[in-house]
This record gives structure tokens, C-alpha cells and sequence, in this order.
């Protein structure tokens, strides 16, 4: 395993449960397909969107995008706290719980997103992935890492905007890892902002609090059970926040861009705890700071 490829503590058993309403099954099914279905129509047009202009491409995008969640039962709600900004050049981050995470960002944000390779061999998601231009990177070598990160770089200062969920591994919502400093070197690298965002999962029960259970897909979870489990889950919606952008350029380099956007994206409420992972996080990140020139 890298060190810079972490892995959460979170299991399937421990984590990724539901308690609150479910669907009956032929309900919940029928939402499956739906879905399936939805995603199915969206590896088939990704050929003939190329086509478009950018302007009608990312429209169609984020509307597709906005469509999935809700085809497998979960309502979305987006919270803006700055204007809109402006396609291209900007470095996306986000805390990761589920595999729901890309669609909602892409409805908001729609860009190109770094991915583990191994998501190339999913089915349906995987040649969806492939079509819409994710950059594919072989996370759990080390020797990758420099290459990943001139990717990155390369994409951005295209114009390009950049999605990266840099916990490295999905959690359940009710902890988060520490925001690994390596392409946020990509973001200095192409002088583009990071835009962090902030995902959360409710259910009907949980209004006060995340309730991210049946989404959360960890470990050694199969997509299958995952997507099994989603539509089961009754009332359940997802909320995703769209922070302030943060520049790049600063004192102390990626590993204080990481701990800003991940502050960020935590919240007001945990600042406390990001301080207390500084100490941790750069002790863990420290083997990694030489592979990058």
C-alpha cells in the first residue's frame, strides 16, 4: 500500500448500515433500474455530447448529473456560498463518502476527475468514466505520484477544471482523513484556485444531523450491495455546499493549502479537529515531499 493512498476504518459492517425508513423492495427495484437505467443512457450519448460546444455540453452534463441521485431516490440540495464560478482552471476538492459524491459534484461542478484506475473496470460506471475524461492514475504506487501530479498540473492549466477527492479513500461521514498534500502541488504548479466543497448525506430521522450510513460505500463494499442498499433507504437527501475559492499561492506551501481546504470543507464547527490532525497529517505526508520536482 502507498503511504499516500490511504485507507479508511471504515467497513462495510461498521458503516455502511441504514436504520431509518425503507422501501419495499419492488419500489426499491424499480428505482434501481431507473437508475441503472439513467446512467446506461448516459455512456450511450457521451459520444454525441463531444460533439456539442462546451457551453451546451456542460449543460447537458450537469443535468444528467443532477438526474442520477434523484433516479435512485435521493433528493439533492445545493447551498452556494459565492457566485458561480467560471468553467475551467480550478482544482475541486471535496471530502468522499460515496460513489453519489461524482454525479452530485459534476451537477455543480462538472469537470474532469481523478480517479483510481481500478474504476476503469466498473461496469456501466467504469466506461461512463472513461468517456467523460477522467484522468485514470494508479494511486497505490508511489512511483505514479510525480507523473499524477504533472498530469493534473498539465489538465489545469489547460483550462480545465479538476475534480480530486484528496482523503484518498471514501469514509462514512462520521469521521474524515486528512487531505493528502500531493495535488494540491498540481495547483500551485498551474497557478489555478481550489474550490473546496462539502458533501453531506441526511435522512428524514437525522434532520439535525448526517445520517450517511446507507450511502456510505467503504472498504471491500460491492457496488452491487451499495447501490442495493441507496434505494432501499427511504428519504434520504444529499447536500452539497460550494465554498469559497482559495488561492493557491501562500505561505507554507501544499500541505498548508491542504489543511485550508480541508478546514474548509469540514466546517466551522470542526476547526478544532483539523488542528488536531495538522501534527498527524504532515508527519504521515512527510516521506512523500521529495517525489515531486
Amino acid at each position: 500500500m502507498s503511504i499516500w493512498l490511504p485507507v479508511a476504518p471504515c467497513t462495510p459492517d461498521g458503516c455502511a448500515r441504514h436504520s431509518g425508513a425503507v422501501r419495499a423492495p419492488l419500489p426499491a427495484a424499480l428505482l434501481l433500474l431507473a437508475g441503472c437505467a439513467l446512467v446506461l443512457l448516459g455512456v450511450v450519448c457521451v459520444p454525441f455530447v463531444r460533439l456539442l460546444g462546451a457551453g451546451p455540453r456542460r449543460r447537458l452534463t450537469r443535468r444528467w448529473a443532477r438526474s442520477v441521485p434523484r433516479a435512485f431516490g435521493v433528493r439533492v440540495t445545493v447551498r452556494r456560498h459565492t457566485p458561480e464560478p467560471a468553467a475551467g482552471g480550478e482544482l475541486v476538492v471535496a471530502n468522499h463518502i460515496s460513489w453519489l459524491d461524482i454525479p452530485l459534484i459534476a451537477s455543480v461542478l462538472p469537470g474532469r476527475t481523478v480517479a483510481k484506475s481500478e474504476i476503469r473496470r466498473w461496469p456501466l460506471l467504469g466506461p461512463l468514466a472513461a468517456l467523460g475524461g477522467t484522468l485514470f492514475i494508479e494511486r497505490d504506487r508511489l512511483r505514479a505520484l510525480p507523473a499524477a501530479v504533472s498530469t493534473v498540473a498539465t489538465t489545469l492549466r489547460s483550462g480545465s477544471r479538476v475534480v480530486v477527492f484528496p482523503e484518498g479513500s471514501t469514509w462514512c461521514g462520521r469521521d474524515a482523513g486528512a487531505f493528502r498534500p500531493a495535488v494540491f502541488q498540481a495547483a500551485i504548479d498551474a497557478g489555478a484556485t481550489v474550490r473546496p466543497v462539502r458533501i453531506a448525506y441526511r435522512a428524514a430521522e437525522h434532520h439535525c444531523g448526517p445520517a450517511a450510513g446507507a450511502v456510505a460505500f467503504v472498504g471491500s463494499d460491492p457496488l452491487a450491495a451499495s447501490l442495493w442498499r441507496v434505494v432501499r433507504a427511504a428519504g434520504l437527501t444529499a447536500r452539497v455546499d460550494v465554498l469559497a475559492p482559495i488561492p493557491a499561492y501562500g505561505e507554507g506551501g501544499r500541505r498548508a493549502l491542504a489543511r485550508r481546504a480541508r478546514a474548509a470543507v469540514l466546517g466551522p464547527g470542526a476547526r478544532l479537529l483539523a488542528r488536531q490532525t495538522t501534527v498527524a497529517s504532515d508527519r504521515a505526508n512527510r516521506p512523500a515531499a521529495s517525489v515531486h520536482h
